[in-house]
């Protein structure tokens, strides 16, 4: 996983957190869902990142 790419989705891991959090503070379902939302996204970024490291490993 490129450090630039993985930096990303650590940031955007912790945006997704944070307005989650601000979801559950306020009551607000809309800032729930979209943290949550985000932090899948992170999710997905970090899975994409992990498969291409190992296609590198494999053809090295």
């Amino acid at each position: 996983m490129s450090l630039e790419e993985k930096a990303k989705a650590a940031a955007k891991n912790i945006e997704g957190k944070a307005q989650e959090a601000v979801g559950n503070v306020t009551g607000d379902p809309k800032d729930k869902a979209e943290g949550k939302a985000k932090q899948a996204e992170s999710e997905v970024r970090q899975g994409l990142e992990d498969v291409k490291d190992n296609v590198k490993k494999k053809l090295d």
